[in-house]
């Protein structure tokens, strides 16, 4: 009986140990060039990195993003092929999580958005 209670409780505090290190905030670090999601926008609305760097797209909570390539304008999204810009085809960013989109090997000013919320919009600018 005491053996099938511990075991009961080392189960029990597995699955709890589990659950947090899951539902807690993933961890980046400054050369990732992270780029941090509220529910429904980007926290800063632009990004600034040199040529062959990537971004991070951190979603700091449980809202999942889906980012594309394009902009949203006057409440309509207009999805574009920037030349030069990696392709971010429906990047899927779940709620807690991160995607990585790049390299961008070109210079210039690229436009990237959420497809699921209207006004979400980032642009990455590459130096």
């Amino acid at each position: 009986m005491v053996v099938k209670r511990a075991f009961i409780l080392l189960i029990l505090c597995s699955m709890t140990t589990v659950l947090l290190i899951a539902c807690g905030t993933p961890t980046v670090s400054k050369a990732d060039n992270p780029v941090h999601m509220d529910n429904t926008v980007f926290l800063s609305s632009s990004i600034t990195i040199k040529k062959g760097e990537h971004i991070t797209l951190v979603s700091d909570t449980l809202i999942s993003h889906t980012i594309a390539n394009g902009t949203w304008e006057n409440g309509s999204a207009k999805p574009a092929k920037e030349s030069g810009a990696p392709t971010a085809n429906n990047v899927l960013v779940g709620g807690n999580s991160i995607a990585t989109i790049g390299p961008f090997t070109s210079a210039g000013s690229f436009k990237l958005y959420c497809i699921v919320h209207p006004g979400m919009n980032l642009t990455v600018i590459v130096q």
